[in-house]
């Protein structure tokens, strides 16, 4: 059987291979911060490490080209964990099992970290060779990109000396991001009573699982179904119509990931029981006719148990289920002069339930900063409306396109002297961390571009291997031509 590490480029494969042994979900990248660093150690190269955890290794440049200009590979070490709820994995501890699968990389039914993995594993390649003719390199590996880009907004304004940075975090190839849109999370807080649980109820678990989820800004002009509005729109017609209870509830587990799984404890009067499982049944062929096309494999069932500690008051369960019907998701608007490409996008990412709170997380994007400004007013006014507290955080800037920039002048050229066509210039509805790292090194020239890298933020992520080889052809040619 063929391993990663026979694959070509074989020092691409090679690191990403050893990147797949160690568990770096965002906020947990110590081990690969290590390995980073004893790369370099290994290499003779000179490295350092800040306060947070970024990781700027430097590389001298070529003979003879030592006056041409420094050029920053950046590259997020962190993954988005997620899997099937039939897997087994402890992404803190176990490594991911990438297999190839005929074209393609992707792992055993867990995200695959080629997002960003295979950024990482190219700059690392660019370290190591000694056969490109380049100018004075520094590869930026960042932190925590996924969950809140904290490396990113903790680089300092010494930090990095290049002016050209090269973002290796786009999933296309062939396609050169010069913008991407900013974002900011809104949270809500319900604070509810505990309630017992009446004496002619039974309960159930609701789950509502199979849905492709994916990235809540690359893949979310999709259509694809969102799991926590899919269960809450039976929620509240539950409610209305056979006096369903809420016991506990709990969908999707990533901000920037398009929700899957969706789970629900309830209890609902025994008279009723026959109708609440019918209803099941229909909310179910409902779902799947209503998707067809783009969710094959939805699955709503109810699974009876045993009578939970307490039930959540009906007044709050009934402000969070309105709301929860009533705010945003998906794309709110279009770029009018890009139509193909989202402006303004929700994605209701989370909705978890403890002891005596819910908390419900939604991640707005917006290449407009006034749009992203209209829909944090309008969910926090439904928020409001059901007696909610309502608190926004994690706002990252979008990235400006230059369309005039003499870095994408030249890297259109040398994919023109590959290909004999043009590349396809784009902005991207998704958090890139240019638009902070531009914020903080003004003038910086930049692109975002990378290999082929189909569902990232879902366990059916995987990465085109034709593509990492194109893609390194093309990152090498550019740093000789720069």
């Amino acid at each position: 059987m063929q391993t990663l590490s026979q694959l070509k480029p074989e020092l691409i494969w090679k690191h990403f291979e050893e990147l797949c042994k160690i568990p770096r979900p965002s906020k947990h990248e110590k081990g690969v911060i290590e390995y980073l660093k004893n790369f370099a150690i290994r290499q003779g190269l000179a490295y350092k490490v800040d306060r947070v955890g970024n990781v700027l290794i430097s590389k001298p440049a070529t003979k003879g080209r030592e006056g041409h200009p420094t050029v920053v590979l950046q590259s997020h070490v962190d993954m988005v964990p997620q899997k099937n709820s039939d897997v087994v994995h402890d992404f803190y501890k176990d490594p991911i099992r990438p297999v190839i699968d005929g074209e393609w990389v992707k792992a055993q039914g867990t995200t695959l970290g080629a997002d960003n993995g295979i950024g990482v594993s190219c700059a690392l390649a660019v370290l190591e060779s000694d056969n490109i003719q380049h100018g004075p390199i520094e590869a930026l590996f960042t932190v925590d990109e996924e969950t809140g880009m904290t490396g990113a907004f903790n680089l300092t304004e010494d930090f990095v000396s290049g002016k050209i940075l090269l973002n290796l975090d786009s999933e296309d190839y062939g396609e050169l991001f010069i913008g991407c849109a900013g974002g900011i999370n809104t949270i809500a807080t319900f604070e509810f009573k505990q309630e017992p649980v009446e004496a002619d109820h039974v309960a159930y678990q609701l789950r509502l699982v199979g849905l492709k989820g994916g990235h809540s800004g690359a893949d979310i002009h999709l259509g694809r179904g969102n799991a926590n509005k899919l269960l809450n729109r039976f929620l509240w017609n539950a409610e209305h119509f056979f006096g369903l209870r809420l016991c506990s509830i709990q969908g999707g587990n990533m901000r920037n990931a398009i929700p899957r799984e969706a789970f629900a404890v309830v209890t609902i009067p025994t008279s009723f029981e026959d109708e609440f499982l019918k209803s099941v049944a229909t909310f179910e062929q409902t779902y799947r006719d209503e998707l067809k096309g783009v969710e094959e494999n939805i699955s709503f069932t109810a699974v009876k148990t045993d009578k939970p500690s307490f039930c959540i008051d009906q007044a709050t369960t009934g402000n969070l289920l309105d709301a929860l019907y009533a705010i945003p998701n998906g794309v709110i608007r279009m770029i009018p002069e890009m139509p193909t490409v989202v402006e303004t996008s929700t994605n209701l990412a989370i909705v978890q339930s403890n002891e005596n709170t819910i908390e419900v997380i939604s991640l707005l994007r917006s290449s407009v900063d006034s749009a992203k400004l209209d829909l944090c007013n309008m969910i926090e006014s439904i928020f409001d409306m059901a007696q909610a507290k309502t608190r926004h955080e994690g706002d990252y800037p979008g990235w400006k396109p230059d369309f005039n920039s003499p870095l994408l002048a030249t890297m259109k050229q040398v994919y023109f002297d590959i290909h004999g066509e043009q590349p396809h210039v784009k902005v991207i509805h998704a958090g890139l961390e240019c638009g902070i790292i531009g914020s903080i090194y003004p003038g910086m020239q930049m692109v975002s571009f990378g290999p082929t890298i189909q569902f990232p933020h879902s366990p059916d992520e995987r990465v085109n291997i034709k593509s990492v080889e194109l893609f390194w052809t093309y990152l090498t040619k550019t740093l000789e031509a720069l």
